[in-house]
């Protein structure tokens, strides 16, 4: 047997739709040369992560053997494959490695947070190979909703493997290239495909995926058929789209106006890099304001409810000078990530009682998913047919659904998770480890882990609320006047009365009538005071807070 082995080993991305990230790996077992596939970012929720900006994988292992770490592969731009570049790149410093449109979007990034470009090479699609140690990767054109997305071929020693991104089956995505059945016939006949790691988001879809091309018409009638200012959404990435919305206010002879700082940029770098052509001239916010209402049409940022976007802007009032009013129309031509719904709903009530019209994707009409259905996932199967599947890119339920359809097939298959290091050498994947696999939280400016305890303190406070006791004594221990409290996000008044008053009655008398030593003891002190707090307010309120208790003790000089 090869004292050499084939690895894999998801960081993120395999059990969740998100944060993909994942490694290859070549050579004997624990120094294998390795090589990253995405590094992206997943999004926080006021439930579990309150005010987190976004939630990333932790690197931990890979920067561990960062004297093994070959090259970053970037399969397309959606910041759940791109968006935690900027931010953790510094600690990888390794060459990166995207399609043309790609790497402008992780120029932008890495420059925004003051990272040199020099490690970021484009690569041209296949047949251009890039050699990264014992492997040799090529970029193969896949059509999904946003442009240059790439399927890697990855070519080892131990054989070649097909890393799928995210890809649908659309011969004409409006934007960018359409999917080749070809393509991929000629992978599998240079050389038979070893293991296939294959986008699994839509395995539960069991009609065929539709083309970007078939919403073109049922949108230009929905706007023709309107007569006050229209305002569609969509994702700022999705680029096909943008353009089917900006051709139909253009039909209907509307004047575009972009509103969303990301909606703007994806629009310029995808003109700058060549993959957008004819785009129909837009008008700045400020000038939207002089086109008649009838004869206007804003496509805005915020298709997911995000608070500080331009749809929830428009949904509280006025955005930019532009304000919704009665008989208008807001378009969602989006769909709604589950876990989102409950924000957007917020969104399409507020239009609702504006008297605004809004349509969404309830009947598939204005939008069509990037992802692969499952018949076209068993079409990708039959074009490549490889001696093992890993399903990647979803949820558990995913996962497992997409490795059962591939095992009837004929396929075999496994349930690989994030952490779970498998050996790819032999006739069916083997667990040869399992890696403690984490979260990094950019909160503010700051990255955190996970397990750092700041989120968690953060929702005990919020759930809780807060209460600090201040005490001064002397330099005798003896106590200068009353202990003194405050409240925060703890109710006023309790069972018998103010609750400060209470708290303030018990902890006087305790600190009455302790001894000096334990007045002398700041833990104990600490101990003690907190203790009350907390039971008196279980007995007043029904509930136990953070308490935070700050002794100072003035010294004679």
């Amino acid at each position: 047997m090869s004292a050499n082995r084939l690895i894999y080993l998801p960081l993120g991305g395999a059990g969740e739709i998100g944060m993909n990230c994942y490694v290859y790996g070549y050579g004997p077992a624990g120094k294998e040369r390795l090589i990253l596939v995405d590094l992206g970012v997943t999004f926080p929720d006021m439930d579990t992560t309150p005010g987190v900006d976004v939630i990333m994988p932790d690197i931990s292992w890979l920067e561990a053997r960062l004297d093994r770490l070959e090259a970053i592969f970037i399969t397309h731009a959606h910041e759940d494959h791109i968006g935690a570049l900027g931010h953790l790149w510094p600690r990888l410093k390794a060459p990166v490695y995207a399609r043309r449109f790609t790497a402008a979007i992780a120029k932008l990034k890495m420059e925004e947070h003051g990272h040199s470009t020099a490690s970021l090479h484009v690569v041209a699609s296949r047949p251009e190979t890039v050699e990264a140690g014992p492997f040799r990767v090529q970029f193969v054109p896949v059509s999904h909703s946003i442009p240059e997305s790439a399927a890697l071929v990855i070519d080892t020693p131990a054989g070649r493997i097909v890393h799928s991104g995210d890809f649908k089956l659309d011969p004409t995505p409006m934007v960018g290239e359409g999917w080749e059945d070809a393509r991929f016939t000629e992978i599998a006949a240079e050389r038979p495909v070893k293991a296939l790691m294959c986008d699994s988001t839509n395995v539960f879809s069991l009609h065929a995926g539709r083309s970007e091309a078939t919403i073109r018409e049922p949108i230009r009638d929905l706007i023709k058929g309107h007569s006050g200012l229209v305002v569609a959404t969509t994702f700022a990435s999705n680029v096909a789209r943008l353009k089917t919305l900006a051709e139909a206010a253009r039909a209907a002879d509307r004047t575009v106006c972009l509103m969303g700082r990301a909606m703007k940029r994806m629009v310029s770098v995808a003109q700058e890099t060549g993959v957008l052509t004819d785009f129909p001239r837009t008008v700045s916010p400020e000038d939207a304001g002089d086109v008649p209402r009838g004869n206007l049409m804003l496509i805005v940022t915020g298709s997911q409810g995000e608070r500080r976007a331009a749809t929830a802007q428009l949904s509280r009032g006025k955005y930019l000078g532009m304000e919704l009013k009665k008989g208008d129309l807001f378009l969602f031509s989006s769909k709604t990530i589950p876990g989102n719904e409950r924000e957007v709903l917020k969104i399409v009530n507020a239009f609702s009682e504006m008297g605004v019209d809004v349509m969404d994707d309830a009947g598939g009409k204005y939008h069509v998913s990037g992802h692969a259905n499952r018949p076209d996932l068993e079409h990708m199967h039959r074009l490549l047919l490889p001696d093992m599947l890993i399903p990647m890119h979803g949820e558990h339920r995913h996962l497992r659904e997409h490795a059962r359809i591939a095992t009837e097939g004929g396929i075999v298959s496994d349930i690989v998770t994030n952490g779970m290091m498998v050996d790819l050498t032999g006739d069916a994947p083997k667990v040869v480890d399992y890696i403690e696999t984490g979260r990094l939280y950019l909160d503010g400016s700051v990255l955190i882990g996970a397990m750092d305890g700041v989120v968690r303190d953060r929702i005990r406070l919020a759930l809780n609320g807060h209460v600090m006791v201040t005490v001064i004594l002397d330099d005798d221990s003896d106590t200068l006047g009353d202990a003194w409290v405050e409240l925060r996000g703890v109710p006023q008044n309790g069972r018998g009365g103010p609750l400060v008053d209470a708290l303030e009655e018990e902890l006087n008398a305790f600190l009455n009538g302790a001894g000096k030593k334990l007045l002398r003891d700041d833990d104990k002190l600490d101990e003690a005071l907190r203790r009350i707090v907390r039971q008196v307010s279980m007995e007043e309120i029904g509930k136990k807070p953070e308490v935070t208790v700050v002794v100072s003790r003035l010294m004679a000089e």
